[in-house]
């Protein structure tokens, strides 16, 4: 009962104060010459017509935010694919946690052992560098296909 009772924001119903913030966003495009005169008169007119939220924000979608010149709007575009490439894929993520995992797991357990073993200690845990190399160098490969790709 508890999903029935709550309405998906698009279908609820617009107040006057949202149609005027519309209203006010579709000036804005229509004076940074985003619409047309007849663009802006029919938008304005659905916009003052509409019942919901679903309505409003149809009418709104190909537009920037406000203030927004095509120059920022393609650098923000850019700059989110940059950051998408530089994104390590997630199997690789998987395998980084399970290899931090696994070293600290052996670096505590070599910790209780030293503490407590008299004498010399066989320094295990530094064979956790051999699989943490393939792991990097695998990284690397991956990031620099990637950015060939994208090339």
């Amino acid at each position: 009962m508890g999903n029935e009772m709550r309405a998906d924001v698009e279908r609820l119903r617009a107040a006057d104060s949202d149609r005027e913030k519309v209203a006010e966003q579709l000036k804005a495009a229509l004076d940074e010459g985003r619409l047309s005169l007849h663009e802006y008169d029919d938008r304005v007119r659905d916009a003052y017509a509409a019942k919901t939220y679903q309505e409003l924000l149809v009418l709104l979608t190909d537009l920037p935010k406000p203030g927004l010149s095509a120059a920022e709007v393609t650098a923000r575009r850019q700059a989110e694919a940059r950051r998408a490439a530089r994104r390590m894929p997630t199997a690789l993520l998987v395998l980084w946690t399970i290899w931090a995992a696994l070293a600290v797991v052996n670096l505590v357990v070599f910790g209780l052992v030293a503490v407590t073993v008299d004498g010399d200690l066989y320094p295990w845990p530094v064979w956790m560098l051999v699989p943490g190399a393939a792991l990097a160098a695998v990284t690397v490969g991956v990031q620099a296909i990637r950015h060939q790709q994208r090339r």
